[in-house]
Parts: structure tokens; C-alpha cells; sequence
């Protein structure tokens, strides 16, 4: 008796759930979302079928305002609808739902349809000390979720002015440096092709020289904005001629750079020999070392990087061991005495304008920094990366 008792219970619940959802006008969604199928509610498809999918990640039928729309009812806040993905706002999707991409975006498995892609690599078998940056994206992407939509301070709107999704990451080969740069050059070539402008997150330095080299191919030689607290332009160690020390030189040996339109900042610390910059010197690259940026604003500097970048493509690489590891000390290789987070700001911000082709944010390594904060600095950098591309609305 208990047993048909509890089939009746059974019974009753699947009907009263079945008219509680015809009721609310919710349609039927699959437990699973294959990568590069999933929509945002913002979305055209959104718009057309005015039957709001549930959040990425979020459960089926899941009665939040984000994941449901009962035409005739006012309870709900309004909706502004765009043809562009726009991430969901925390007041009415709680921060920690859903499946984790970059400032909750859509995830897609392919650069297609997009005007810019936040893409991970997740590589660190060029790290020379700490190792940890393979576990950068996916940090990266937990602490983003504290992001929200427009950039009140510089009136950026990013996400109704491009077309921008996380298209997930690049596979890479732990066991082999030059077959993992192969695969990641291989992969930006089909990112760029159709225009997408990448930006990714890392993995460690090593990873720019492959991106650079499918960029190039795309825009011919670049101009570099260049934040670390070292030059990377080290010929080898231990044998090797591609490690995280060594990008800039082989961009250098590939003609990968228009060097001079290359501008280094943020540059610091003990070396190996007494002229540590004489081979960028040699190349024409302005090096701006930390002590000349100490308890100053950047905006002057970043006037005359503008100049010297011109209306040649730009790619914009930001190590986080740029910034004083007080504030970024989850990376592999910190150096004291570094730049600030407003300074990086400044920077970043003093790009706007130019013909920016890529970017990229390296060396996180979030296990040396148990508070996160690492991580959730990635995230803001690469924001404000988004809100200076060509395209991006000012309001």
C-alpha cells in the first residue's frame, strides 16, 4: 500500500508541474548544452521565438526572471532586447548560476558570426620558475562573474556594439612545447580568418609568439603594447629557444613586429647582465622601466605610445607580473617595486583608438594567490581590453 501510495504522490507532482508549466508558457529544454549551441537571452533568437531558454548551465524549467517570460505578466523587469550577446545582470541571475564562461557569455565552439572571442590557453610548460599560469583561464573565467555589462568611467558599451562570445579553449600538447605552439597557431589562424579580433587569456608568455605568428599572417606586421616586468627577449635556456623568455625574440627573428611601433612597459628587476636592454634598444622598441612610472599617472605616456602605434595594427600583451605582486601575486615569476592597477588602467585605456588586432593577459597563476584577487585583476585587464576594440560605442 505504502509503495502505491507513493506512485499516486508521483503521479500528482508530474501533473501539477506539467500545468505549472504550460501555465508560465515555459518550453521544454534538454539537461544537456552541447558547446557552441547555447544562446543568450539576449540573443536574435531570443527576440524571435520570445520564449527565453533557461541561462547556460541553469536548470531546466528553472522558475528565475532570467530564465522565464510569461508574455502578459508585468511582475518581471523590462527587457532590452539586441542582436548582440549580452551578459545577464546579477539582479536577476545570481552570480554563481550557470556554466563558467568569461563574464557569463555564451560559449560557442567556433569564432564564426563573432567580431571578437575570448579564447583560453592553457599551457605552462614555458614557465622557467612557478608553474600554474595552465590554470589561469579557468580561474580567470570563475572570478569574471563580478563584471558587469557597460564601463561607467571611460562610457564604453562593448556588448551592444560587438558580436562577442567565449569560444572555450585551445588544446594544447603538455608534453611537447612546439607541437602545443603548433596547435595554438593553428587554431588563431581559423579565429582570425573571418575577422574575429582574439582575446585570450593564458597559459604562459610562451603562447603570444604562436598567436602572433596566425595575427601577422592575418594583418602583416604588428605594433606591440608590450606590460611586463620583463623584456622576453632572451635568446634560450637550458637548449631551448622557445620558452616564456624567449616570444619577442623569435617574433623579432619572423619579422612578426614592426619594431619600431613596439613599446615595453613596466620593465624591472635583477639580470644577468649589465645592458639587459640593449638588444631591445638594438631593435628600435622604447623600453619604459617601473622606476620611471613610480608614483605617477601613465596618461602622458600612453599620448606619446599612440603616436609611436600610429594607425598600424596594434596587439596588446599584458603579463599580470606587470603589476606589483602586492596586488598580482599569483604569477610565476613576480618582481617587486611593479605598476599598479589603476597604471594598468591608464595603459589599457590609453589604447582606445588604435587599430587593436588582439590581446592578450598571461601568467596567472592562481594557486600563489588564495584570495583570488589574481584572478578577478585578469578579469577586469581583459575587460577593459573589450571596451577599447575598434567598434566599441562610447555613451
Amino acid at each position: 500500500m505504502e509503495a502505491l501510495r507513493l506512485l499516486g504522490r508521483k503521479a500528482q507532482f508530474r501533473m501539477l508541474v506539467r500545468k505549472k508549466s504550460s501555465f508560465l508558457g515555459t518550453r521544454r529544454l534538454s539537461g544537456t548544452f552541447p558547446a557552441g549551441r547555447l544562446e543568450s537571452p539576449h540573443s536574435q533568437t531570443s527576440q524571435q521565438t520570445r520564449a527565453v531558454a533557461a541561462w547556460p548551465g541553469s536548470l531546466p524549467g528553472a522558475r528565475s526572471r532570467f530564465c522565464l517570460e510569461s508574455v502578459s505578466s508585468k511582475r518581471f523587469a523590462p527587457r532590452h532586447f539586441s542582436e548582440f550577446n549580452v551578459p545577464p545582470s546579477a539582479e536577476f541571475v545570481a552570480r554563481p548560476v550557470g556554466v563558467c564562461s568569461l563574464f557569463k557569455l555564451p560559449i560557442r565552439t567556433s569564432a564564426e558570426g563573432l567580431d571578437a572571442a575570448f579564447v583560453g590557453v592553457p599551457l605552462d610548460t614555458g614557465t622557467s620558475n612557478r608553474p600554474g599560469a595552465r590554470f589561469g583561464p579557468r580561474h580567470i573565467r570563475a572570478e569574471s562573474g563580478m563584471l558587469r555589462r557597460f564601463n561607467p568611467s571611460t562610457g564604453a558599451d562593448p556588448y551592444h556594439s560587438l558580436m562577442v562570445a567565449d569560444i572555450g579553449d585551445v588544446n594544447v600538447n603538455l608534453y611537447d612545447l612546439k607541437d602545443s605552439c603548433r596547435q595554438i597557431r593553428e587554431a588563431f589562424q581559423t579565429i582570425v580568418a573571418g575577422g574575429c579580433i582574439p582575446l585570450t587569456m593564458g597559459g604562459d608568455h610562451t603562447i603570444t609568439y604562436p598567436i602572433l605568428q596566425a595575427v601577422v599572417g592575418k594583418h602583416g606586421p604588428v605594433g606591440l603594447v608590450h606590460v611586463d616586468a620583463h623584456t622576453d627577449t632572451g635568446d634560450q635556456a637550458l637548449g631551448e629557444k622557445i620558452y616564456h623568455g624567449t616570444p619577442f625574440r623569435r617574433c623579432v627573428d619572423e619579422g612578426l613586429l614592426d619594431c619600431k611601433r613596439v613599446a615595453q612597459i613596466g620593465i624591472r628587476g635583477s639580470s644577468y647582465t649589465r645592458d639587459p636592454y640593449k638588444y631591445c634598444w638594438d631593435q628600435g622598441f622604447r623600453v619604459v622601466l617601473a622606476e620611471d612610472c613610480w608614483m605617477k599617472s601613465l596618461v602622458p605616456l600612453m599620448a606619446e605610445v599612440r603616436k609611436q602605434m600610429g594607425d598600424g595594427p596594434v596587439y596588446i600583451s599584458f603579463d599580470i607580473d606587470g603589476i606589483d605582486p602586492a596586488y598580482a601575486p599569483g604569477t610565476g615569476t613576480p618582481e617587486i617595486a611593479g605598476l599598479t592597477p589603476a597604471q594598468a588602467l591608464e595603459i589599457i585605456r590609453g589604447c582606445q583608438g588604435l587599430n587593436i588586432v588582439g590581446c592578450d593577459l598571461v601568467e596567472v597563476a592562481p594557486m600563489y594567490d588564495l584570495s583570488g584577487n589574481t584572478a578577478l585583476l585578469g578579469a577586469n585587464l581583459l575587460f577593459e581590453m573589450l571596451c577599447v576594440l575598434p567598434g566599441v560605442k562610447m555613451t
